[in-house]
């Protein structure tokens, strides 16, 4: 039986919550480390439960089987009892912690009783108090520039939702200001031209952006995603792929990053105008292999966008809200023109996409519907976030502690360059990612990891990443090193 006193290392020993912590004030019983009941994770409980759960769910991806009554803060519970220090955080979505005292509160009020017994289908039956909801939360949260939202089911839905905005807006504008044609209504029920679009969205090599038919289509980054599934013939242009240290390579990173603008302006150009309604693109390609690029990068993607009359989308599903150290990871591009459509889920516990453009919003009833088009209990979920985000400037000290982090990570990655390279994510807040020599190595880490009682995720080919809460602190990146440290001398 593995004890936690055998795991804590001087580092650890030594921290402490400061004064002043967030985590400290809605988790004053958070564990101080981690703690091992079982010799290996998966225990044999989680073992268990989890064939039990493969007769009737498709459970192959499963890392470990959760109590999550027992996790709490930072800290995930699993079904033998082990708690472990979570840097993943259910891919990015746990933006407050497991169990924070403010989301059980909003969880258990009468606004959400009433929200969760009386779903309401938003475009037919809205809610006396859904725009106050939306007010006080996933508007309030509105990224610079934006002043509306269409709510949604999930990030894909969000995507795709917004994918139909643009392509009704495009079609809009060859239409003018004529109505729809008999040949147009007739065709669009055999799936033909004229009444279905010969628009596209152009997607980057690397990205993902949802699993569902048409984001799936823009979704780049691991064959077994797509797989058998019919997609659209839309296209594709390269992202950068940078070269670490950036200090040492700025101008091979300027010359490549010219390269994919000039192949992304030629593909636009090779098709008709207005055929290309919008383009989607991540601030960092996370599932790709959190790919970076630079502020020019993306200002030089919306110049040419708005030279071609051509949509921005922004995908913020996974880099929203807080952890890149802004509440939008766009922000730190300071685009001289705002995108035409920011995306959300994950971390916002809600989904949709924000827009200023009214014209962005069909002419006619029924066009972007469907029974929910959101819901109102994960709108209050949200607004809860938000106002907590705010209260005790999260982002801020998000900010911080990547700030913290970021310079200790690289110095004990710096003694195994022989096993990883490529550290990113400097001044992005915890958003931070690392490359392995190989799959293996990447996967054998994040099992010494889980070994050590700390829980990470892998993306891309050979990628690690940190996706921990927004009350993620000095204290647990001492944790977090301290495993770190001792898992790349096993490997």
């Amino acid at each position: 039986m593995l004890r936690l006193s055998r795991l804590l290392s001087k580092r650890w020993l030594s921290s402490s919550k400061p004064a002043g912590s967030t985590a400290a004030h809605y988790f004053p019983h958070e564990p101080k480390g981690p703690h091992l009941a079982t010799d290996s994770i998966p225990g044999p409980k989680s073992q268990a439960l989890n064939d039990e759960l493969g007769q009737v769910f498709d459970n192959r991806a499963t890392y470990f089987v959760s109590d999550y009554t027992n996790s709490v803060g930072n800290y995930i519970s699993d079904a033998d009892g082990n708690q472990l220090l979570d840097m993943y955080c259910q891919i990015s979505s746990i933006p407050l912690g497991y169990s924070n005292p403010e989301l059980l509160k909003a969880a258990r009020s009468d606004e959400m009783a009433n929200a969760l017994i009386n779903r309401p289908a938003l475009a037919c039956f809205p809610s006396t108090d859904y725009k106050q909801i939306l007010q006080d939360g996933i508007l309030a949260a509105a990224p610079p520039g934006h002043n509306k939202v269409w709510t949604a089911l999930s990030g894909s839905d969000a995507n795709e939702t917004a994918f139909k905005a643009a392509f009704m807006y495009q079609a809009a504008i060859k239409r003018g200001s004529r109505d729809f044609s008999a040949e147009e209504m007739a065709s669009a029920m055999e799936n033909k031209a004229p009444g279905c679009s010969d628009g596209v969205i152009l997607s980057f090599d690397k990205g993902f952006h949802g699993r569902l038919f048409g984001s799936l289509s823009t979704t780049r980054s691991k064959a077994i995603h797509k797989l058998d599934i019919p997609a659209f013939p839309w296209p594709k242009a390269p992202f950068p792929a940078l070269k670490y240290p950036l200090s040492e390579n700025v101008q091979a990173n300027q010359a490549e990053e010219q390269r994919c603008l000039d192949a992304f302006e030629s593909i636009i150009e090779s098709y008709p105008p207005h055929t290309v309604a919008a383009i989607i693109v991540e601030p960092v390609q996370a599932e790709g292999g959190d790919n970076h690029a630079s502020a020019a990068f993306f200002q030089g993607i919306r110049d040419i966008t708005l030279k071609h009359k051509v949509l921005m989308i922004v995908d913020e599903v996974q880099t929203g809200v807080g952890a890149s150290g802004k509440f939008w990871a766009h922000e730190h591009w300071n685009l001289t023109t705002p995108p035409d459509m920011v995306t959300f889920s994950k971390k916002f516990q809600a989904a949709g996409f924000y827009f200023h453009d009214k014209n962005l919003q069909p002419n006619q009833p029924y066009r972007q519907f469907n029974t929910w088009c959101g819901d109102p209990s994960k709108a209050i979920i949200a607004k809860t976030i938000y106002q907590e985000v705010v209260k005790h400037g999260l982002v801020e000290k998000t900010a911080a502690t990547g700030a913290y982090l970021y310079p200790q990570l690289q110095a004990v990655l710096d003694k195994h360059p022989d096993k990883v390279l490529n550290l990113r994510g400097e001044n992005f807040g915890t958003f931070i990612a690392w490359d392995f020599v190989d799959a293996g190595a990447r996967n054998k880490l994040l099992a010494e990891m889980r070994a050590r009682g700390v829980n990470v995720g892998g993306c891309g080919d050979v990628s690690a990443r940190l996706r921990p809460t927004l009350v993620f602190e000095n204290s647990h990146a001492d944790v977090f090193l301290g495993a770190l440290e001792d898992s790349l001398k096993a490997l």
